[in-house]
Parts: C-alpha cells; structure tokens; sequence
C-alpha cells in the first residue's frame, strides 16, 4: 500500500507538530522549547506559535537550533473567522516560507489553509474536538491533509484529547486524510509536553525530507508503543508491535477486530471485512497509551 511507512528506505525520525513558545501564548522561549525537545531524544520540532496580530503574525524562526542530529520545521498556528460555534479557526500549518502573508480581513479560514498548502505547507485541522468543530466545517477545509487526532493539552484543558471520531466520519465520506496526534505544548503548570508525537519514516533527517514524508502519510503516531511493521500480505494484513496489551482493527462503519493478551508483539487481521476501504491500527499498552497507524487505503491507490 501506497501510504505505509515500514518497508521505505531510511529510518524512524521522533518528532512534534504542535507546540507553542513566548512568540505567542506559550511560557518558553523558543530556544528553551527547541533545548527541550531536544533533550528528551527528540528529532525534530515544529513551533507552532499563534499566527494572529496580537502576537504580530510570528513564523518562529528556529533554524539557529538546527544541526546534525535536530532539526527544526517552520509553521504556525492559523486563525480566521469563523465556524458554526463561531470560534475562530485553529489550523496547523508545518512547512511554512519564513516570510508568509498575514491573512486579511476577508479571508476564511478554507481560503487561509488552501494559501498555507499551496506555499508547501502541510496541513491539520488542530484539536477539532477541542473547539466543537463540526463536520461541515471540516468538510469546508479541502486543503487540509490531517486531523489532528490527539492533543495532549486538551486533556488537560476540556477532557477532549481525542478527534478520531471526527476523522472516521470524513473518511466515510471519501476524504483520504491521514491522521496525527501531537502535544500542543506551551509548557505550562500542567505537564502539556511529550505526551503524543509522530514517528516520521524519511531517509535523512531533513526539513524537505520530512515534509515530503509527512505529506505522504509516511509516519504513525504514538504516547509511548512502536509499531515496528504493518504489512498487507495477500487479504491479510500483518501487525508487529512492541509489547502491548491488545492490537485493534477498525475501519469504515463497523467493521473491527482485536487481539488481546499479555505483551503481544503482533498480530494478523482478515482484510475482507473491510471491503477494500480503509483500515487503520491502534494498539495499546499496560500502561494505557496508544500508537496509532495513518489510515490504510485497501484500494492500492
């Protein structure tokens, strides 16, 4: 399958697509953000910081921090009105040119993110549970390429962490949008920092490399599991794992199918239940946390 990350070449890169500093509303500078990361053993970082005029529009240049062994991507956090609630639109947008326009007065938030695509950036739909976005508001958001299916600040903020029910019902309608989960950091009195990142496959650990990677669905997400392999072999699919506690299988409406058991390394799904759609893994460990695949699209395109 077109999308799955396992078998390319070059290797596994940690990394977080979600984050916040002084620029904007966060409580770190962004060199202490990057030094943060970057001492926890992560690859990369994204800071994300507000893109609104209060903060004067900031694209937090952290390409200083970069070097051989981390690296940095450039992004921000966009805003425009509004959504059916009436809340501004909050876009994730990694891969940002330095120098990207401030939106004006009249333009929506699709229009903010089809700009943002079109200047190479890759696209979420941050934390959709979080602010009550509704599927028609997600559907207006055509240059998206993910939603952003776990936010570890908004556990703490509104117990909304998790956006995957949004995701399954846009895929149900055909969108083929991949899936990421991240930490929303802004390092406040409540741990909001390395919680949820992505585990990107790329063959250097290169800002354009992992662009391309991100866009290509080449990349799971996990709170602490590995997913060391996921194979489609025939009409099966095959699943290897670091060790958990159960391995599910879901997909378009209700189809699923689980393994459970005590440190599981893997497992193997009949693909005809899910009728040449999507599937998509999550396993879980003892300890409750989850790595999650991208949907897998069963038709080979």
């Amino acid at each position: 399958m077109r999308n799955l990350p396992f078998d390319r070449p070059g290797r596994f890169y940690r990394g977080n697509l979600h984050t916040h500093s002084t620029r904007s509303d966060g409580t770190l500078a962004p060199e202490a953000v990057v030094a943060a990361y970057r001492e926890r053993g992560y690859d990369f970082l994204a800071l994300t910081d507000h893109f609104l005029p209060r903060y004067g529009y900031p694209i937090t240049d952290t390409r200083a921090w970069r070097d051989a062994g981390f690296t940095t991507l450039l992004g921000a956090e966009l805003h425009a009105p509004a959504l059916e609630v009436g809340e501004p639109w909050h876009i994730v947008a990694v891969g940002l040119p330095p120098d990207f326009a401030p939106p004006d007065a009249a333009e929506t938030g699709p229009a903010l993110a089809g700009r943002a695509a079109a200047a190479g950036a890759f696209v979420g739909m941050a934390h959709p549970a979080w602010y009550s976005l509704t599927l028609d508001d997600a559907l207006a958001l055509e240059a998206a390429h993910a939603v952003e299916v776990y936010n570890v600040t908004c556990a703490n903020l509104n117990d909304r962490a998790d956006s995957w029910h949004l995701a399954e019902m846009l895929l149900a309608r055909g969108r083929r949008l991949l899936a990421y989960a991240a930490d929303d950091a802004h390092f406040t009195a409540r741990p909001d920092a390395f919680g949820a990142w992505v585990q990107v496959r790329a063959e250097a650990l290169d800002p354009d490399a992992l662009l391309a990677a991100l866009k290509a669905g080449h990349f799971y997400s996990s709170q602490g599991p590995e997913l060391r392999d996921v194979a489609v072999v025939g009409d099966q699919l095959r699943v290897a794992c670091s060790p958990v506690e159960a391995i599910y299988l879901g997909g378009r409406g209700s189809p699923r199918a689980a393994r459970f058991g005590d440190g599981l390394t893997g497992a193997e799904f009949a693909l005809a239940p899910f009728g040449g759609g999507y599937c998509r893994v999550t396993v879980v460990d003892g300890a409750g946390r989850r790595a999650w695949s991208n949907p897998i699209w069963l038709d080979g395109k």
